[in-house]
């Protein structure tokens, strides 16, 4: 099989968008020795590091026509490259529906609040129609409950959308680290919808009986994002390379992870590979499982906040539980996945 996968969201320098494509794509090609996969996009990219010999860059857009690229650069290029699957793994497929497609939708939260996205306009008019056309043969979202919120608001058919869930990448793995005082952390965009000044709230509060204990916060800012005063105690990293974070994840007292609504949460899969105990909104349940402290306000974020800082030996069993859930993720079984639901798009397509 040849298989095209739309690249753009790996101009990003970080985020879940990015890894989602990146890993996604490298385990495809490893995993799946005999076919071959296409990176493809309109915008400037960086290959995936270590990209086996079947993990392919396609053709920038070479002309003005073909720089409409979700209408014609795209299909040409498919053309060209013969592919015989295309995905979208960013909320959209091509408008023309030449051969089998498959999209991802991450999540809802472009139409569930205006709040938390103010550049989602675009993808707001375009996948409904993209769905409600049929040009999607078949659609992956990263779990049950983003499946069901699917069907439900976009009127598919049940077995035309699959869960898939996803993991973290193997290089997340817990490091030895002696931090000097301890942390609370974040990792991920910040945007509204990670609701940090919730997490900045209850950390204050915790300070006032640990005052040592300080708030670590990495990650791209989005033009939306919520202002962060800088104050003591508080480090604001920005973006940090990859490397970095398997040492960040595993030297904090606990990852925080207040997010209003996920699809996936991704970090926090990352966290728990580390061996990070990790406090969560309930809104990461069918994530985490049974394996992170769940806190909706912030006098319970607080408390599972000072809880790990007063009580080791009960934070260690955390610890444990973090890393007994993520191992029941990989992106090897993301692909055979993945790749299953190429083949039904094949098939239905081919009726």
């Amino acid at each position: 099989m040849r298989v095209a996968i739309e690249a753009a969201s790996l101009s990003l320098s970080s985020g879940g968008l990015a890894r989602y494509t990146s890993q996604l794509s490298l385990a495809l090609a490893r995993w799946h020795a005999d076919d071959e996969f296409y990176l493809i996009s309109d915008q400037p990219f960086s290959m995936p590091a270590g990209a086996p010999a079947n993990l392919k860059r396609g053709a920038a857009p070479r002309n003005a026509v073909e720089r409409r690229w979700w209408l014609w650069g795209m299909a040409r290029e498919l053309n060209r490259i013969g592919a015989d699957v295309v995905h979208g793994p960013d909320f959209a497929v091509p408008y023309l529906a030449r051969r089998p497609s498959v999209m991802t939708l991450h999540d809802l939260s472009p139409w569930l609040d205006p709040a938390w996205h103010d550049g989602a306009g675009r993808v707001m008019r375009r996948t409904p129609l993209l769905l409600k056309m049929g040009l999607a043969t078949m659609v992956i979202t990263p779990g049950e409950h983003v499946r069901q919120e699917v069907i439900a608001r976009f009127q598919l058919s049940p077995d035309r959308v699959v869960a898939v869930p996803e993991a973290a990448a193997e290089w997340f793995t817990p490091v030895e680290t002696r931090p000097e005082s301890p942390y609370f952390l974040f990792v991920g965009t910040i945007e509204p919808r990670k609701n940090l000044p919730l997490l900045l709230e209850a950390w204050r509060e915790v300070r006032k009986r640990a005052p040592t204990a300080g708030l670590v916060i990495a990650g791209r800012r989005r033009a939306d994002a919520p202002a962060i005063p800088e104050e003591p105690g508080l480090r604001l990293l920005g973006e940090v390379p990859d490397e970095q974070l398997p040492g960040l994840y595993s030297g904090a007292t606990a990852f925080v992870y207040p997010s209003l609504y996920e699809g996936f949460g991704l970090p926090v899969v990352e966290a728990m590979q580390c061996g990070a105990c990790v406090i969560a909104s309930p809104a990461l349940r069918e994530t985490a499982g049974d394996a992170a402290i769940y806190a909706e306000n912030a006098r319970e974020l607080t408390q599972a906040m000072l809880d790990t800082i007063e009580r080791p030996a009960w934070r260690a069993e955390w610890r444990e539980r973090a890393r007994a859930r993520a191992a029941e993720f990989s992106w090897q079984r993301t692909a055979h996945q993945t790749y299953a639901v190429y083949r039904e798009a094949r098939r239905r397509f081919d009726k």
